[in-house]
């Protein structure tokens, strides 16, 4: 309990009369009034807990902050003795029924009662072992991968270029270094950092302190020449060391890259790595290596990301649609377009020569926050037909597949079908009436798609999340031209974004403000 805080809501700033805030320093508890939180714990059902009590004490010069850990006694007679079923301390995602496994859930869980017990309870396992009551039995964001040895490292440039080797890789922190390390002829067969064994050499923790390991398999190698040339090699098994060779030094290693396969309960599954190796001449006086780490949920198909988690300016919107029968087929919410196989919402792309019935196919994908708007025109003669023609013009403006769905973050998974907000459709006629002609039919003219966004979560870094997605078909009247007759209509695809966010409530300052008394000689000497 001594290190949660509630009211730490600023990253690497001291919040105001926040006690427990851990960037706070001592000149900062001096302007204190109060302790916005006094008392911090954990789970208020136990029946024993410790419990951390900050106050400030106002007759020092200057005030001081004081901290007290106590242990807390509940009185209730039903509170928890022991959590010595760790598994419901935390959440994981339910089994999602399929046609292979819909029997046996179905026997499971479809009584009217069933049994949530695991297999065995040890009630004296926190009694045993009270140093592992913080123990974490699944890796959580941004926490360090653990290895047998200590942590997966992902060398970085520390205050120069040089690189550093103490940097550990967080879970689900997709990244990529580039640093510079000192080599040379006579020391490239004893620095380890440029060795393919340093990377390989330590198996992965599943899950934090546990006993099951995942080694570190090579997935490729690539050679690299003096002049850059890269050449794929076909036997990645094969441990390559740096050794000396003439008056070159090679397989010294140049790149690595990362590729860590997780499960939804955060246990690590795989871990792969791709290797760049190289030669260095007696010239050489460092090399510059690059670091990249990526994760791939498994049984999933991976797609490029456009935010996390709120959408980021300039990245495409991502949309879906939802196969038939879902969930029991066993596939994802998030199915693969025809044309489209990044899963983006897109539109008519225009071309040089605005020519509607030669622009089919391009397509250009609807970026978060962008306006936009293309077409093209169309040449109408008194040959077309026109039923044809709507249905032409009409997957032109929504292409193949039209999604059914849009991401309401830049990251959200294909499981999660209420992270997608669906696509409402509406249709517009336009009415031109003329007495010439007696026959006509409606044509599909213009396609708006209207994104309603948000800003979610906290003031200081508020998330964009699409709220509402709107497409409207408008349609025109057309009336049959007379034989030798021609007409070039317009055809428009457009996009707008709309900020929704509900504005502040009358009252509500959205900074806030710092009500202190300052010390008579606080402007000393001033």
């Amino acid at each position: 309990v001594a290190k949660l805080c509630v009211c730490d809501l600023l990253v690497a700033q001291c919040d105001v009369n926040c006690c427990c805030d851990p960037d706070c320093s001592a000149d900062d508890f001096s302007l204190f009034t109060t302790c916005s939180v006094p008392i911090v714990t954990g789970d208020s059902r136990l029946c024993s807990q410790k419990a951390a009590l900050y106050s400030l004490d106002v007759e020092a010069n200057p005030p001081e902050r004081i901290f007290k850990l106590i242990d807390q006694v509940n009185p209730s007679v039903f509170c928890i003795h022991a959590t010595n079923y760790k598994e419901a301390l935390s959440f994981r995602s339910p089994e999602m029924p399929t046609s292979e496994n819909f029997d046996q859930l179905l026997e499971r869980f479809g009584s009217a009662a069933f049994s949530a017990e695991p297999d065995s309870w040890d009630e004296n396992r926190d009694a045993e072992s009270p140093s592992g009551a913080n123990e974490t039995y699944r890796y959580e964001y941004g926490v360090p991968i653990q290895t047998v040895d200590g942590f997966l490292r992902l060398p970085s440039p520390v205050i120069s270029s040089r690189c550093s080797d103490a940097n550990p890789a967080g879970f689900l922190v997709n990244q990529a270094t580039k640093c510079t390390r000192s080599v040379s002829m006579e020391t490239c067969g004893s620095v380890q950092a440029v060795s393919m064994l340093f990377y390989i050499n330590s198996s992965i923790l599943a899950v934090p302190t546990s006993r099951q390991m995942v080694n570190i398999t090579v997935q490729s190698l690539v050679l690299q020449s003096l002049n850059g040339t890269q050449t794929l090699l076909g036997d990645s098994d094969v441990l390559r060391l740096p050794m000396a060779l003439g008056e070159l030094c090679i397989n010294i290693v140049l790149g690595v890259s990362y590729h860590v396969t997780y499960t939804d309960a955060g246990e690590i599954t795989e871990a792969a790595v791709s290797f760049v190796l190289g030669a260095i001449n007696k010239a050489a006086l460092s090399i510059q290596q690059s670091f990249e780490i990526s994760f791939a949920q498994i049984n999933t198909k991976p797609v490029p990301l456009s935010g996390n988690p709120g959408y980021v300016v300039g990245l495409p919107v991502r949309a879906g649609f939802r196969p038939h029968g879902y969930p029991f087929p066993g596939e994802n919410f998030l199915a693969a377009f025809n044309t489209n196989k990044y899963n983006q919402l897109t539109i008519l792309q225009s071309t040089s020569n605005q020519d509607c019935l030669a622009a089919q196919g391009p397509r250009t994908p609807v970026l978060f926050g962008y306006n936009m708007i293309s077409g093209c025109k169309l040449r109408i003669t008194a040959a077309m037909k026109c039923q044809p023609l709507s249905q032409t013009l009409l997957d032109l403006l929504k292409g193949q597949s039209f999604p059914e769905y849009v991401a309401s973050f830049g990251n959200s998974q294909a499981q999660d079908v209420l992270d997608w907000v669906p696509i409402t459709h509406l249709r517009i006629s336009e009415q031109r009436i003329s007495n010439t002609f007696q026959s006509s039919c409606q044509i599909p003219v213009s396609l708006e798609i209207e994104v309603k966004w948000t800003k979610y979560g906290s003031l200081v870094n508020p998330q964009a999340r699409i709220v509402n997605v709107t497409a409207t078909i408008t349609t025109t009247t057309l009336q049959q031209l007379p034989s030798g007759r021609e007409r070039t209509i317009p055809i428009t695809s457009s996009v707008v974004f709309t900020d929704v966010s509900s504005p502040a409530e009358p009252g509500y300052k959205a900074w806030p403000t710092i009500n202190v008394k300052l010390p008579f000689d606080f402007f000393f000497p001033f």
